[in-house]
């Protein structure tokens, strides 16, 4: 028994050996782009900061935050939506649209975005059928801007609410048929009980998936580039490479990295807040 005891002390004591510098190795190269980032901002960037701060960073800061209040609000209703109906409804092919509706996280956002400006602009086939139908000409309708802000979030809402359906479907599988039955006979319906019971116990989960959502959303280019949008991710590469000043677009990064950093600490909050759970067991 001691030998066996003293095997187990020293397996582990090499295993802590093996571990701890691996782990301390990982952590440094996840950090080297931080680390790098604030190596920058020590530069000197005076006159293309300053000209940044008077001419664009406001539009940057505004139009990030109307994206992610945007998509935040589209994929939690689009992934809440889907991940109750899937989880406490019965339906024709339900078993096919559980897994379905997690394809949209394959298909990337700028080829969503050019797929449906394709489709329903001036010169698509959606506007040029209706123009033959209708007789109208240009200016005779209105018509959503699809290179837009709207446009933006409802594509990127459409590829990444899959992050909030996922997890807000486990955390609704995973609570108590009971608490559910409870709500029931005390004379809430279906939707009554989800907005009552379910979705505050989910909320810690869906909270992680819309952050998930938003740190995507905040590190997307393509699609905000492909529309002309002026936010911190095009505003970066503008400034990097279109003015050549690295310090100024560290500076930039850097704001951005503190939108991310709130993101983490909110979901942190929410999840620090939940003491407890109804599990189905």
């Amino acid at each position: 028994m001691i030998l066996v005891k003293n095997l187990n002390q020293g397996s582990a004591f090499s295993l802590n050996r093996i571990w701890k510098p691996a782990i301390i190795l990982t952590a440094l190269a996840f950090a080297i782009p931080i680390l790098t980032i604030a190596s920058f901002i020590v530069q000197p960037s005076e006159e293309i900061w300053q000209h940044l701060v008077e001419t664009v960073l406001f539009e940057y800061i505004t139009n990030s935050a109307l994206l992610m209040f945007g998509v935040g609000l589209g994929t939690f209703s689009i992934g809440v939506t889907c991940a109750w109906l899937t989880s406490v409804c019965q339906f024709p092919a339900k078993r096919f649209f559980v897994w379905a509706l997690l394809l949209p996280l394959a298909m990337p956002a700028y080829i969503i975005a050019y797929t449906y400006t394709g489709m329903f602009d001036f010169a698509g086939p959606v506007q040029t059928l209706l123009r033959e139908w209708t007789g109208w000409g240009y200016g005779d309708y209105y018509f959503p801007e699809m290179r837009s802000i709207g446009g933006a979030v409802a594509m990127l809402s459409f590829v990444l609410f899959p992050y909030v359906y996922l997890l807000a479907r486990a955390a609704f599988l995973d609570q108590s048929v009971c608490v559910t039955e409870v709500s029931r006979t005390l004379g809430c319906n279906l939707w009554s009980s989800f907005f009552r019971v379910a979705l505050p116990l989910a909320r810690p989960a869906i909270v992680a998936g819309m952050s998930l959502a938003l740190m995507e959303t905040l590190a997307d280019y393509g699609t905000v580039s492909y529309f002309g949008l002026s936010v911190f991710t095009t505003g970066i590469f503008r400034t990097w490479f279109g003015l050549g000043d690295s310090a100024a677009a560290a500076k930039l990064a850097a704001i951005l990295l503190l939108f991310v950093f709130t993101l983490v600490i909110i979901e942190r909050a929410s999840r620090r807040q939940a003491q407890y759970h109804h599990s189905t067991n």
